[in-house]
C-alpha cells in the first residue's frame, strides 16, 4: 500500500476546516483515499480533551493530538496514548501571578474536569462555547491535577503577564494565543514534540511524517515534520517556516497535501 507508514497531522480550525467550519466533500474524499491506501491521518489541535468534539473514524485513524501536543488520545480504543502534563510544579508561579494580577483569570484543564480562578465572562464563554463543564476555585491546589494545560486571560494585561512570567518564572513555558490568552504547558511540550512522539508510538519513521497548519502554535509541528505544509492564507509566522505552501483552507488545503504526497509515493 503506497501510504503505509505515512502519517499526516493536520491543524483543525483554519486548516482542515474551511471558513464555514466544515470539512468539504473534496477533503473528505482525499483523506478517505489516503487512509484506504495505508495512510494514518489525525488532527493536532490546541483544544483540550473536553473541548474536542470532532472525532470521526471516517477521517481520523490515529490518536488525536490535543492541548498543543501535551495529550494524544486514542478515540478508537477510548484511552490515553500519552500525556505530558503540567501540575504541581507551577502552583507557586500561578499563586504569584494571581497575587500580582488579581483581575486575570486562570483556567486549568484536567482530563475530565476543568477549573477557574477568578472567573469572568470571557472564561465562562470560553468553557461553554466548547461544551466544557467547570468549577470555580480559589487556589491551584483545589483544582484536580494533572492538567493538560493552563490558560490565562486578561482583558488589558496580557503583555505585562508575559513579561512577568519571563522575568520572574522562567521555569514556566507559555505561549501567547488568540483573544488575549496565554497558554501554559509543560516544558518541552509543543505540537512538534507531540507529533514525533506519536509517530514513535505508531512505529512510523520521522521522514514519513507530515504536518499541515496555519497558525503560530503550529510552527514547531511544521518544523518537526519531514515537510510542513501551510495554506496560502495561513499566518505570516506559519508561512515563514513552510516547507511548501498549498491551497487555502477554503480551496482544500489538506486535499492538496494528499495530492502532493500521491506524486511522491
Amino acid at each position: 500500500m503506497k501510504f503505509k507508514n505515512v502519517l499526516i497531522a493536520s491543524d483543525y480550525d483554519g486548516t482542515l476546516y474551511n471558513s464555514e467550519g466544515i470539512i468539504t466533500a473534496q477533503v473528505r474524499e482525499k483523506i478517505a483515499y489516503f487512509i484506504a491506501n495505508g495512510g494514518r491521518f489525525t488532527v493536532s489541535t490546541g483544544r483540550s480533551y473536553q473541548g474536542f468534539h470532532a472525532y470521526d473514524k471516517s477521517y481520523i485513524n490515529a490518536p488525536v493530538l490535543l492541548a498543543n501536543g501535551a495529550l494524544a488520545y486514542d478515540y478508537e480504543n477510548d484511552c490515553i496514548s500519552f500525556l505530558n502534563h503540567v501540575g504541581e510544579e507551577i502552583f507557586d508561579a500561578l499563586r504569584d501571578l494571581h497575587k500580582t494580577f488579581p483581575t486575570a483569570s486562570v483556567e486549568m484543564y484536567s482530563l475530565f474536569n476543568s477549573f477557574v480562578i477568578n472567573n469572568c465572562d470571557t472564561s465562562s464563554r470560553h468553557f461553554t462555547s466548547q461544551n466544557i463543564s467547570f468549577s470555580e476555585v480559589d487556589d491551584p491546589s483545589k483544582a484536580e491535577a494533572p492538567w493538560q494545560k493552563v490558560m490565562i486571560f486578561s482583558e488589558t494585561q496580557s503583555l505585562e503577564i508575559q513579561k512577568f512570567l519571563k522575568s520572574q518564572h522562567p521555569e514556566v513555558r507559555y505561549l501567547p494565543t488568540t483573544g488575549r490568552y496565554i497558554e501554559i504547558m509543560r516544558q518541552g511540550v509543543d505540537k512538534g514534540t507531540g507529533l514525533l512522539k506519536l509517530a514513535d508510538n505508531l512505529g512510523i519513521p520521522h521522514n514519513r511524517v507530515y504536518a499541515v497548519g496555519d497558525g503560530f502554535n503550529d510552527i514547531e509541528m511544521l518544523v518537526a515534520a519531514e515537510c510542513g505544509f501551510v495554506p496560502c492564507n495561513g499566518s505570516t509566522e506559519a508561512l515563514a517556516v513552510a516547507g511548501r505552501v498549498v491551497r487555502s483552507n477554503d480551496d482544500g488545503a489538506v486535499a492538496h497535501v494528499i495530492e502532493i504526497l500521491d506524486e511522491i509515493y
